[in-house]
């Protein structure tokens, strides 16, 4: 049960962080992208507010330690706020394809600041190989220009990569903060930090309300990136987080491109190329070698997973008695 609802979990976040991109590239033509940002931030966190007050008992609710403090600030501020705050910035100045390859250096990223501060969270050669062919997916699903890669605008893709930067470390920071909140609580209070420090970016880039056209299409936009990628996407993404490490659950990334670009055929009209399709396939490659046993597995897995496997010892008495036979 512990593996589907893991699997389910993955899915989830995968399926709905990819479909941001085609509603913020719809959004965007109505509202100004910092605005916009907030603005999302301000729906997801009324709609996950009353989820968490409904599902979760009072003691539950309520920041205890140093921990929680350090996570919800990690949650609101680095991994959600700041993130999405310069991905959206970001892809003005950059093409989407471009965009995609440059925020999906997060599972990249992730790795080097595990090592650095957490100690049960390391990457083995074998898992080191199949994030690559990660990457290389990714690349092939959006095969971008070589000419985009390396010209354009260098600013838009420093403010991109800023933005993956972010969203590695803010999620190594929570797992590092090890605090005692569920993770549906600590994202419940830390989405009104996000929106806060959107709202203030937003102020002192000029942003005005103003400037946003109301229509059918922009409410839509809004909505699914308020409520579906926002609330529900970040319920199981630091879900995910929190029951199988900061490495495996930003491998969700690598799902968003595959998602946008199945989304954009299935909803704009875009042509899916056979390089895209070749990578879809490379993308499950390196996700069957990082699932494989020779992975070191037993550090990323969940606690539960561990005991489930493990032999039941508790009739081994201490002492002289208490030594087991092969």
């Amino acid at each position: 049960m512990v593996r589907r609802r893991t699997l389910a979990l993955f899915a989830v976040a995968g399926v709905l962080f990819g479909g941001t991109f085609v509603a913020a590239k719809a959004g965007l033509d109505y509202f100004p992208p910092l605005l916009f940002v907030a603005l999302r931030f301000d729906v997801a966190a009324v709609a996950l507010a009353g989820y968490a007050v409904l599902t979760n008992s009072r003691e539950d609710l309520l920041p205890r330690t140093r921990g929680d403090a350090v996570g919800i600030l990690a949650t609101g501020v680095l991994a959600i706020g700041l993130t999405n705050a310069l991905l959206f910035v970001g892809q003005q100045y950059a093409t989407s394809a471009v965009g995609s390859i440059v925020f999906s250096l997060n599972p990249i990223l992730t790795p080097v600041f595990a090592a650095a501060l957490l100690s049960d969270e390391r990457l083995s050669a074998r898992g080191a190989a199949g994030m690559a062919l990660g990457l290389l997916g990714v690349g092939l699903v959006v095969s971008p220009d070589p000419a985009n890669l390396l010209g354009g605008s260098a600013f838009g893709k420093a403010i991109l990569f800023a933005g993956a930067v972010s969203g590695a470390l803010g999620s190594v920071l929570i797992r590092w903060a090890d605090g005692t909140l569920p993770s549906t609580a600590r994202t419940a209070w830390g989405l009104p930090f996000g929106a806060l420090l959107c709202h203030l970016l937003s102020a002192w880039a000029g942003e005005s309300a103003a400037a946003i056209t109301w229509s059918p299409v922009a409410l839509a936009s809004l909505g699914y990136v308020g409520v579906f990628a926002g609330a529900v996407a970040y319920i199981a993404y630091f879900g995910l987080l929190d029951s199988t490490g900061a490495i495996r659950a930003n491998l969700v990334f690598y799902v968003v491109p595959v998602v946008a670009t199945l989304g954009g055929w299935a909803l704009l009209g875009e042509a899916v190329s056979p390089l895209a399709v070749a990578g879809f396939l490379t993308i499950f490659a390196g996700f069957a070698v990082l699932g494989s046993e020779s992975v070191d597995v037993g550090a990323y897995l969940p606690a539960e997973w561990s005991e489930d496997a493990a032999p039941d010892r508790s009739h081994v008495a201490d002492g002289p008695r208490a030594c087991e036979s092969d």
